[in-house]
């Protein structure tokens, strides 16, 4: 795809192991097919908004509706990009980036899934270095959110792998249940002391208006 007018779609995020795009439709179907084939055992739920407790069909569809509905309700005061993550060539989840007032706040969230079948490689901690890369060196963020369930041990390993600190903790309601969270925080001096995964970005350039920098 030549991206003459959503320029977003030759943004490409380059690590040794992984590349981050935002998928084309080909890569997005391949997108789909992993969320439909799961991402978590059944009996957990680590997203605050259940979107995986319905049918491998319907999650497949899901997923495929909502990442169009990023680009479709893109604007540079208020954005998500939602990234498909590829290892060797093949989709294997999803990496978001997401905020509001980024051009005043200079502060984005993370959030993220793999599929059942692509964890356990060391993936999910190459990908968000890499994500961090972006907020940081690409886009001048100030600080990274993000946030786990305090039982969620594998994801909040991963934060403090890449420097994120504790921000406090929040409660939601899932599946009917009160749950609990940690809140997380990277600012650029700790990303910068743990940074140890080489990341390339290609393709800002022309993205950067969109973005609100």
């Amino acid at each position: 795809m030549k991206p003459r007018h959503w320029p977003l779609y030759g943004l490409r995020i380059t690590t040794p192991r992984l590349e981050l795009r935002l998928p084309d439709l080909d890569a997005l179907d391949a997108l789909a097919a992993v969320a439909g084939a799961g991402v978590h055992d059944p009996a957990q739920m680590p997203f605050t908004v259940p979107w995986t407790d319905t049918s491998p069909e319907e999650r497949a569809r899901g997923t495929f509706q909502h990442v169009l509905g990023t680009v479709a309700a893109w604007q540079p005061e208020q954005w998500t990009l939602s990234l498909a993550v590829l290892h060797q060539g093949q989709v294997v989840g999803r990496q978001d980036l997401m905020t509001s007032c980024f051009p005043v706040t200079r502060e984005a969230e993370t959030g993220s899934w793999l599929g059942t079948a692509y964890q356990g490689r060391g993936i999910g901690t190459e990908r968000r270095a890499a994500v961090a890369h972006l907020a940081f060196e690409g886009l001048g963020a100030r600080s990274l959110t993000s946030s786990a369930m305090t039982d969620n041990q594998r994801s909040l390993g991963v934060s403090r792998k890449l420097g994120y600190r504790p921000d406090g903790l929040l409660t939601a309601s899932v599946r009917g249940e009160a749950v609990t969270l940690q809140r997380l925080r990277l600012d650029r001096e700790s990303w910068q002391a743990h940074r140890t995964t080489p990341v390339r970005l290609d393709g800002l350039a022309p993205c950067r208006a969109l973005f609100g920098i």
